[in-house]
């Protein structure tokens, strides 16, 4: 039997490194302009820990998510000015 190297086979990503990619989607300047972005999950992301991401991020106040067409969702928020 023939055993595949470490190095060919893709870690699932943890929630944490999830988390970390949608904040560097999300905090991108040009998203910041419009304050919108479309995310979705890729394929070594466990489902599981992609929803409470979505979870999370949807109990924040602010912060609109809505399920695109397909498996992206559109997160969207406002900027808050004090008057």
């Amino acid at each position: 039997m023939l055993s595949h190297p470490d190095f060919t086979r893709s870690k699932p990503r943890t929630y944490e490194q999830i988390g970390h990619r949608v904040r560097e989607i999300i905090s991108d300047p040009k998203v910041q302009k419009i304050q919108f972005a479309i995310i979705s999950r890729l394929p070594d992301e466990s489902p599981t820990d992609w929803r409470r991401l979505l979870s999370e991020m949807a109990g924040t106040a602010g912060i609109k998510i809505e399920r695109v067409e397909g498996d992206g969702y559109r997160v969207a928020w406002q900027e808050y000015c004090e008057a």
